[in-house]
């Protein structure tokens, strides 16, 4: 068990690093095996792996210490300053206990790398993470660490378990009702704290959506309202989970991504992740244990699947599955949806014209400012959905989604051998006219087939994949698209949105980006 003394034996840490690795990395041997064969022609005719260009372990050690080229910058600015200085394929070296990590922006290599992936498709989870699951509460967690964490037949069992639940559109549809609660809960907070002259809401708006994209994880997750967004919002636990969320990605940074003598020794900032983990996990759990005993009470209640919590239905399945699901919907919830709906208010703000059709749509479909979405009538809002894809493409949460190579293959003319750590930086190629047609502009319409002007076409699908491919893609999917079609919708049929302020710079980059500017929106009520 690790203990937090100020320079940890170097043994110790070191057997405690090596049975991190081997866990993130489960299978890989026997992946190894699976795929061994003779090379083909195209590897053989390809560069060596150790000719992509890149940067030397002094050239990343000068460069983040203070006067460095890479000191303080965002993972963006770094990623987007390697791209220009060596080309759309370049590797980054191992060093301080982290593997190397090949960085690709070329569209053309996306779909080589994707179709190379098995049905178990590998990554690494974020490694502090892990080391929290698999070491320093090993106890509380054993062999189920997590989707996020898992690889092999671990990630195939739990993936299996929840695919059901949470990736059938039908199925996150039986939520509508909870979810909408919440949205009119956040509809009337908007009212309560926005000025009455102004009609703008306060700077700290950040943490109203942070409080209204947990509540509608909680209620999916656990069937629990929290109250946070007005019933309760002095909850005696809701700014440590906010504070310890951003404390993580904040960290995430500094740990998972840049140089670290965390796999060495235990830093400070390695010491205060470990803190913020021990929080969040100690709170939600306490969450979670209230649910448990409210579904052990319950027992003799009849109820359909529309009543019943994931929590509740992955209980029948695996208990540990089960607890740990529910842990982390709560845990990646809040800010990447609080992200992803910043950027598409922002868009339709900016975008008075847009906004106003995408009104018009609503409109046929909640008469009145208090009427609600039913499943079929979501269905009909096909421009509502290509706003919300065009404001995650223009306000990405992420560079891209990373991977481990399944087998040999060769990505812009190099070898690039398996189990190669990958980042494939998908987004931050969206806003460029050579892939996307009038990249800069906030065209919603370039998704709907219907549009004669419609640039869907002309677009590599490679390119826009904001919740992954394949078996690996985000398995939140569907339940984020429901929160952000239900809350923009009633928003914006209730709302004339603007936001009077400059935009540049809106978003700042840890793990995620996340809203760096104050979020003072103006809410001026729509006639009815």
């Amino acid at each position: 068990m690790f203990q937090p003394v100020r320079v940890i034996n170097c043994s110790l840490r070191t057997c405690q690093w090596n049975q991190l690795r081997s866990v993130a990395q489960v299978n890989l041997k026997n992946n190894e095996e699976i795929h061994e064969k003779g090379y083909s022609q195209e590897w053989l005719n390809a560069k060596p792996t150790n000719e992509i260009p890149g940067p030397t372990v002094y050239n990343m050690i000068r460069g983040f210490m203070p006067g460095g080229e890479y000191y303080k910058m965002s993972l963006n600015d770094f990623t987007l300053a390697g791209r220009k200085k060596y080309g759309d394929i370049f590797m980054l070296p191992a060093m301080l206990g982290r593997s190397s990590m090949l960085m690709v922006f070329n569209p053309n290599d996306f779909p080589v790398f994707l179709h190379s992936e098995g049905i178990w498709p590998l990554r690494n989870g974020l490694e502090t993470m892990n080391y929290h699951r698999t070491i320093h509460k090993k106890e509380d967690y054993g062999d189920v660490i997590g989707l996020l964490g898992s690889n092999g037949e671990a990630w195939g069992k739990i993936r299996t378990a929840v695919n059901p639940i949470l990736m059938k559109s039908q199925n996150s549809r039986l939520y509508l009702g909870k979810m909408q609660a919440v949205s009119s809960e956040f509809l009337e907070r908007i009212r309560e704290i926005r000025d009455p002259t102004t009609m703008e809401v306060p700077d700290n708006f950040l943490d109203e959506i942070n409080r209204l994209t947990f509540e509608s994880v909680a209620v999916i997750a656990l069937d629990q309202e929290i109250g946070l967004i007005r019933k309760n919002r002095d909850h005696e636990d809701a700014q440590a989970i906010f504070s310890s969320l951003r404390s993580i990605f904040d960290l995430t940074l500094d740990l998972d991504v840049n140089p670290s003598l965390w796999r060495f020794i235990s830093t400070p900032k390695f010491k205060q992740m470990m803190k913020s983990y021990d929080t969040l996990h100690e709170i939600i759990m306490k969450l979670i244990n209230q649910a448990l005993e409210r579904i052990e009470m319950e027992k003799s209640i009849s109820k359909d699947d529309q009543e019943k919590s994931v929590l509740e239905k992955l209980l029948k399945i695996d208990k540990r599955v089960a607890v740990v699901m529910a842990l982390d919907m709560l845990m990646a919830g809040v800010d990447t949806t609080s992200t992803t709906l910043t950027g598409n208010l922002l868009c339709l703000a900016k975008n008075p014209e847009k906004q106003m059709k995408l009104r018009k749509e609503i409109r046929s479909v909640l008469p009145q400012k208090d009427s609600l979405l039913t499943i079929d009538s979501l269905k009909n809002l096909p421009y509502l959905r290509a706003c919300i894809k065009e404001g995650i493409r223009m306000y990405p949460i992420s560079s891209g989604f990373p991977r481990i190579a399944s087998d040999n293959i060769v990505m812009s003319g190099y070898r690039v051998p398996r189990n190669q750590e990958v980042l494939l930086n998908s987004n931050l190629v969206l806003m460029e006219d050579e892939h996307i047609p009038n990249a800069k502009h906030y065209l919603p319409e370039r998704w709907l087939r219907s549009e004669k002007a419609t640039t869907k076409d002309q677009i590599n699908p490679f390119i826009y994949i904001p919740f992954g491919f394949g078996a690996r893609s985000c398995v939140g999917k569907r339940i984020v698209e429901m929160e952000l079609e239900t809350t923009i919708a009633r928003l914006v049929r209730n709302f004339h949105i603007e936001f009077n302020y400059s935009t540049e710079k809106a978003f700042k980059n840890r793990l995620i980006n996340t809203p760096a500017i104050p979020l003072k929106f103006k809410f001026s009520e729509v006639e009815n």
